[in-house]
């Protein structure tokens, strides 16, 4: 018997009896054992290639992580209580092809496969959160909404452009909230608190349903300071003392609130309303006079951002008509206000007077509105295949305004410079794609899925006061496609391919910029001919699962044409040198991901993955391109106590030498080093009675007090916390 027998994959048996809205992904409350468990009951003892597990993000179709014809990982509730990260950025350190960038309680992204920004798109319940108003490598901070109160995280790893559209070139990471399926009241309060930050924050939910009405509320708060880097060498940096790693601090909060109601068996509405606010963020830095004062001194910080968003949709699993079987319809309405502050000091050097150097300082707000829709068909076709149509559009509105102020320093009284010109103009963002894909049951041990995605997107500027340019507008029009095969060897053996083109638009701040880059190093002139990114990955991978060993290994290469990438002018602008975003032909990344885990009867279990990438500029190769590790190999040996009563595990994570990255000027040196981090974990059931049960885990981090850096945050050099311990408290009922 195959796994997809075993388990469903929406084929004859299944049908459309797993409703799983766009907007929501709920689960009927009668249909919901496979992926409530998922959510909800997900062990950590098991890898992340677990058979139970399915994932909706890959297909759009309900589907166990070992039938799913591409790479993807899923990570449940209980794991995500049990290693209770700053955002969901924090669960991928250790995961394979998944890396961060950024420090910090709330600037943390996610990496996939050597890609970031807006290479990766960032998916709420299946709604696009990316933000064409970020700067490239930055991308949407997923802190925009709590880890805490997710029902599950899904990744797929690789292009996902025909059902998502632009920015899906590396991956897709997809935030699933916790969902009302059980009838009666229920919830969840949780405490977190950790000594390098003096972080402490609190959870709240209640969710439940009452006949045909589903309710869930949630609120979490938190107050987290600057961190301490621990002293010792990294590279050529050596840290006598703790170093203050400043603005990597967060005072937030968030609320959400959702309603739904079953119009009928198989027809459900929902609204939903979500609100984040932060104050006092920042980019993260150490006083270069710890370490290298000749470097400038640099310093971004959010003092604000606030985020509101409003969702609402219909969801038929029972259509029954010859165009769909299954429909979903979401519309979203979103604002995100943010305020960002830059201060850069370069310090003069010779016989100049100490303290003497040029002071540059900005003030950036931006407000970008976002209006969404997304209609989703579903029809079962000759009780074996299933064809998913549809289309999605999205509008987003942006408006800034800046101040910059530069100013000599150090010969007397300064005499500053003021420009009060907006950096980006005010401009739109308009996107409108048409998709279908075929899930074709081809033989008994044989499935394929095929897609493909016609997508417009149109970039205007607007009247923007300050700037008396002519009004530019430039489309993309981009077609995409995809091909996945996955044939059952055995039962437990699974050989997968896949042939992917994706495409990513360029944003606003690639096309409009002109002003100082943030890291403050450079000044960035627009570029509004940019042509859209597009890429040609290739994914060959097998699985093996049984009921004690867990195995996948895949090998991919991905090459972008038309890749955006920063290059210099050769020209200067207030003593910076200035670059802008131009195409290169062609990019390549390739990279090996390897997973397995044994697992015992007397619950012990063993886990590890490795990961290898490489990259390169093809036309340019002594370029270097990487902007993550290049090796990356995590182990953990965990036991479970039979009855669940108690855990524990030990975590190692090395990364190796990273010899492909644009250092600089940076005192690292020409390579980065590599690092070793040692993790151990325990937690227990304090108190169980009834519905209600009280867990405390405990987490002692970085236990060796290493000195080191992320890959993505070493060249401007921001290291991770020193030793420090985290305590967990979670009450449910």
């Amino acid at each position: 018997m195959l796994p997809s027998q075993r388990i469903p994959r929406m084929f004859p048996a299944l049908a459309l009896s797993v409703g799983v809205p766009f907007g929501l992904a709920t689960v009927k409350p009668v249909e919901a054992t496979s992926v409530q468990q998922s959510q909800d009951t997900t062990r950590p003892d098991r890898p992340p290639i677990a058979v139970e597990e399915l994932v909706v993000t890959a297909t759009r179709t309900p589907t166990s992580v070992f039938q799913i014809p591409t790479p993807a990982i899923v990570l449940g509730a209980t794991t995500i209580r049990q290693l209770a990260p700053n955002t969901v950025s924090d669960l991928f350190r250790s995961l394979p092809g998944l890396g961060v960038s950024g420090v910090g309680a709330a600037q943390v992204r996610p990496t996939i496969r050597g890609q970031r920004g807006q290479r990766i798109l960032l998916l709420e319940d299946g709604l696009r959160l990316n933000n064409s108003r970020r700067q490239q490598d930055f991308g949407e901070v997923p802190s925009l909404v709590d880890v805490a109160t997710l029902g599950r995280v899904e990744v797929v790893r690789g292009p996902a452009s025909v059902l998502y559209g632009t920015d899906a070139i590396g991956g897709v990471v997809n935030l699933i909230s916790r969902t009302p399926t059980q009838e009666g009241v229920h919830g969840n309060l949780g405490y977190r608190y950790s000594t390098h930050d003096e972080q402490h924050k609190g959870v709240a939910t209640l969710l439940g349903r009452t006949g045909r009405l589903g309710f869930l509320v949630s609120g979490t708060y938190r107050d987290a300071g600057s961190y301490d880097a621990p002293s010792g060498s990294f590279g050529n940096i050596s840290l006598g003392d703790d170093a203050r790693v400043n603005d990597t601090g967060v005072q937030d909060e968030s609320i959400e609130a959702l309603l739904s109601y079953d119009l009928s068996a198989g027809h459900e509405v929902f609204i939903k309303y979500k609100r984040y606010r932060a104050d006092t963020t920042g980019f993260g830095y150490v006083d270069p006079a710890a370490y290298a004062p000749f470097l400038p001194l640099i310093q971004i910080t959010y003092p604000e951002q606030r985020f509101d968003k409003f969702s609402a949709g219909y969801h038929s699993s029972d259509l029954g008509t010859p165009l769909a079987d299954k429909l979903d319809v979401s519309g979203y309405y979103q604002d995100n206000e943010r305020d960002l502050d830059l201060g850069i000091f370069f310090k003069f050097g010779g016989g100049a007077p100490p303290g003497a150097g040029v002071v540059i300082q900005n003030q950036n707000f931006s407000d970008l509105e976002t209006y969404g829709f997304r209609l989703e068909a579903t029809k079962l076709i000759a009780g074996a295949h299933i064809l998913k149509y549809g289309v999605d559009l999205f509008r987003d509105k942006s408006d800034n305004t800046d101040r910059t102020e530069s100013a000599v320093v150090g010969f007397g009284p300064p005499m500053p410079e003021v420009d009060s010109t907006p950096q980006v103009p005010n401009a739109t963002f308009r996107s409108l794609g048409v998709f279908a894909q075929g899930d074709l049951r081809l033989a008994e041990r044989l499935s394929i899925i095929v897609g493909a995605r016609f997508q417009d997107i149109q970039a205007s500027t607007r009247t923007t006061p300050g700037i008396t340019d002519p009004l530019v507008s430039k489309s993309d029009n981009t077609i995409v496609g995809a091909a996945n095969v996955i044939y059952g060897l055995t039962d437990n053996l699974n050989i997968i391919g896949a042939l992917g083109r994706a495409f990513r638009s360029p944003n606003l701040v690639e096309r409009f910029f002109s002003g100082p880059t943030p890291e403050g190093a450079a000044f960035q002139a627009p570029n509004p001919d940019l042509e859209a990114e597009t890429s040609l990955n290739i994914d060959v991978g097998l699985r093996y699962e049984d009921r004690l060993v867990s195995l996948e290994g895949f090998f991919f290469r991905n090459e972008i044409r038309n890749g955006i990438r920063i290059a210099s002018t050769s020209d200067t602008i207030n003593m910076l040198p200035v670059f802008q975003n131009v195409n290169v032909d062609k990019l390549r990344f390739t990279g090996v991901e390897l997973a397995g885990s044994v697992r015992l009867p007397v619950g012990v279990s063993v886990h590890a993955n490795y990961t290898h990438l490489s990259s390169k500029d093809v036309l340019n190769p002594l370029i270097p391109v990487g902007e993550t590790f290049s090796d990356n190999l995590t182990a953990r040996a965990r036991y479970t106590e039979p009855q669940g009563r108690f855990w524990a595990e030990y975590a190692v994570r090395y990364n190796g030498d990273q010899k492909d990255v644009a250092l600089g000027t940076n005192p690292v040196g020409d390579v980065l080093p590599a690092f070793t981090v040692h993790t151990a974990r325990a937690g227990a059931t304090l108190f169980r009675q009834g519905q209600f049960t009280q867990r405390v885990a405990v987490t002692l981090a970085n236990f060796t007090n290493a000195l080191y850096a992320e890959t993505a945050n070493a060249s401007f050099f921001r290291p991770e916390p020193g030793r420090h311990l985290l305590i967990t408290l979670d009450t449910s009922f």
